[in-house]
């Protein structure tokens, strides 16, 4: 008799374990489609920076919510909004010229932006770019996009190298999708909160740069016809 109350204890003790480690895989898989659904691309791209490794790059993305996930951005001033809109109008214009100087103004205001957001200061690249990913996944690989060219040109010019700065075709084309994609983030963070901008709608008109009717225009069409393209 006591045999059986033993072994009925063992397969008790067994159906505990397996349906613990269904219900642990389960929030795991749950876990994982629900930074899949926030992080969206960049959960894509954190699981390739791991090299196909999920559980790592879930648990990169998991940190980033620890750390930003409370993270409330500051709302811009009306006079701040159109001085950025305006920097970012006379990138695109400069991009025609001198797409390199475009590109690395575009990264310096896009870093100043976050920061007036309430994000961490450009200084701090990195912890900036993972909290813009937490609030901003959609968009933030343009920024990552024209800090990498920025840099890269700051480095080659340190080194002496030409081809780092090279403005053929293949580069500049480059850039102006680079430019394209910041541009999205640039919107995300410009844009007023529906809490924070209690204005009417038609003092937002009026207050709007002369220069903002033209903006999709320059968007799409501001690098086709840059120099060296």
């Amino acid at each position: 008799m006591s045999g059986w109350i033993i072994a009925l204890i063992v397969i008790a003790a067994v159906v505990v374990l397996i349906a613990a480690a269904l219900a642990l895989r389960g929030r795991g898989a749950t876990g994982g489609r629900d930074l899949r659904r926030r992080f969206g691309p960049e959960y894509d791209r954190a699981v390739a920076r791991h090299d196909g490794d999920t559980k790592a790059a879930e648990r990169e993305l998991t940190e980033r919510l620890e750390r930003h996930g409370n993270l409330r951005e500051r709302p811009l001033e009306p006079v701040q909004r159109e001085q950025f809109e305006a920097r970012w109008t006379a990138a695109q214009e400069r991009f025609v010229d001198s797409p390199q100087d475009a590109v690395s103004e575009a990264d310096r205001l896009l870093a100043e932006l976050a920061g007036a957001r309430g994000f961490p200061g450009g200084g701090q690249y990195e912890e900036q770019l993972a909290a813009l990913s937490v609030h901003h996944a959609d968009h933030v690989h343009g920024y990552r996009r024209v800090h990498r060219i920025a840099r890269a040109q700051v480095g080659g010019a340190q080194e002496g190298r030409t081809d780092a700065a090279q403005d053929g075709p293949a580069a500049t084309e480059e850039m102006r999708e680079a430019m394209v994609e910041a541009r999205a983030l640039f919107d995300d963070l410009v844009r007023p909160a529906r809490e924070d901008d209690r204005r009417p709608v038609a003092e937002e008109k009026t207050r709007r740069p002369a220069h903002a009717g033209g903006r999709s225009h320059l968007l799409w069409g501001f690098g086709r016809h840059a120099k060296g393209s």
